[in-house]
């Protein structure tokens, strides 16, 4: 099975692979070539970006996968969601905390958007997310992003302070988990 995986983070395209247990080509596309709509739906992100991506690439026969995530913090009704990238490029991890002060509700919810342009320029998209806590402050050295200050529920660690392990149910391993599936016929 040959696919397409789009992504700049090498460390995702790593991730993506061993969850799914298959080689990705892999692909970095400037922005240019597969813009991202301003949206705070991750489903239309992503399906979005994956149908520009296809095009961008020649129409493969093969099919594109691209990936849209990002953390929904409980106190702040949504945001950043899909803007996660954005807002952490501008704040990092111990601004994002320090917006959060002493608000009671650090609930968050880390999600992952999967969207699959086929042959034929259709899309399936498939959602995986995980509820949690933000930390108090950065810990752990391993992942990227906001794996440093998010907290799973049923366990005291951060994705980053989890390392490899993070991948067994991380929110990108349910969505990934749910394309291997639908890509193996079930």
């Amino acid at each position: 099975m040959k696919a397409i995986f789009v992504t700049t983070n090498e460390h995702k395209r790593r991730e993506v692979q061993e969850i799914l247990g298959v080689e990705l080509e892999g692909a970095a596309l400037g922005p240019g070539d597969a813009p991202e709509i301003q949206s705070l739906d991750f489903e239309e992100v992503a399906a979005t970006k994956a149908l520009a991506a296809r095009e961008a690439l020649g129409r493969p026969a093969y099919p594109v996968l691209v990936e849209d995530s990002g953390i929904v913090v409980g106190a702040w009704n949504g945001l950043p969601g899909p803007l996660t990238k954005l807002f952490l490029s501008a704040v990092g991890n111990e601004g994002l905390l320090r917006m959060l002060g002493g608000e009671e509700d650090r609930s968050a919810l880390a999600v992952c958007a999967v969207a699959v342009a086929n042959s034929g320029g259709e899309v399936h998209v498939f959602r995986g997310e995980v509820a949690g806590t933000l930390a108090p402050g950065p810990r752990g050295t391993g992942g990227f992003g906001y794996d440093a200050v998010f907290v799973p529920d049923g366990g005291g660690l951060t994705y980053a302070e989890l390392g490899d392990e993070k991948n067994a149910d991380s929110h990108r391993a349910r969505a990934f988990r749910a394309v291997g599936k639908w890509l193996g016929g079930g």
